[in-house]
């Protein structure tokens, strides 16, 4: 299920048991699959509005609550940033933007257990997993390089020097 490539209709809210499936819920939940951009509350709460004229915040919050909750959304914190929301279920990281603050989902080439990837003292079970990045997002890295480059990161190093410029590889300054 990913919303950047799949649009919901309100009525493709998973029927299962859980939460009674309201009319304000299933607006939430449509404008969470409509784009794929980790909004907040207020924003899912202004995208809403316009369709459901009486919709109050509360209820947004009261609905994002619940649908994370019953894990139909994830919820998304990074740092002291209110809280975004995912609709996307699938194993993956998220990239956060130190530019724009934008959220961009990383899929995962090749899932696998926690064990396999991180070094897990003796006794560590891991019960959920949530891995995220900071850094530039395409846009703002397509927009930084139509800029002119930094003399000092476009200028060759004298022989046998080296540094950022001196290797063909991207470097990453956090």
């Amino acid at each position: 299920m990913s919303p950047s490539t799949e649009t919901a209709t309100p009525d493709a809210l998973p029927h299962k048991k859980g939460p009674r499936q309201t009319e304000q819920r299933k607006a939430v939940f449509a404008a969470l699959m409509a784009r794929a951009d980790h909004p907040s509350a207020v924003e899912v709460f202004l995208r809403v509005k316009t369709r459901v004229p009486s919709i109050s915040l509360a209820t947004v919050y009261n609905c994002l609550e619940t649908l994370a909750a019953s894990g139909q959304v994830r919820m998304v914190n990074h740092e002291r940033e209110p809280s975004r929301y995912c609709a996307n279920l699938s194993e993956h990281a998220h990239l956060f933007c130190s530019h724009c603050g934008s959220v961009t989902d990383l899929p995962v080439h090749t899932p696998m257990p926690p064990d396999q990837i991180w070094h897990l003292p003796e006794g560590v079970t891991i019960s959920q997993q949530e891995v995220s990045f900071r850094g530039t997002c395409a846009k703002c890295g397509q927009q930084s390089h139509a800029h002119t480059q930094p003399a000092h990161l476009s200028e060759p190093l004298p022989h046998g020097s080296s540094g950022p410029a001196a290797s063909a590889a991207p470097y990453f300054v956090s």
